[in-house]
């Protein structure tokens, strides 16, 4: 007997809708980390710099930034000069040499 793959999947799609609150979530997460990520290849950027240039809250951003750090799409740089935030970075795809 062949199983067809992907059947669970697509019967679940098609009997539990995703729904449309969660995509236009999903939908303005990524245009915000899309948003947030532009504004980092200008340079090293801390939180309140980034709030006020995309016009966020600070804590958005740093919800975002938290989950752009987890997954790899930043890092953290240097302490500014009042030592309260971290300037972050876009993630450099160099290895490192130990």
């Amino acid at each position: 007997m062949e199983v067809e793959k992907g059947k669970t999947a697509k019967y679940l799609k098609e009997t539990r809708p995703v729904p449309k609150e969660v995509t236009e979530h999903l939908k303005y997460f990524t245009k915000t980390k899309k948003t947030l990520l532009n504004a980092l290849k200008e340079g090293d950027k801390t939180v309140p710099q980034l709030a006020e240039e995309l016009k966020l809250p600070k804590n958005e951003v740093m919800f975002q930034l938290m989950s752009l750090l987890k997954y790899g799409f930043v890092e953290t740089g240097e302490i500014d000069d009042n030592d309260e935030y971290f300037y972050y970075k876009i993630k450099s795809n160099g290895k490192s040499k130990s």
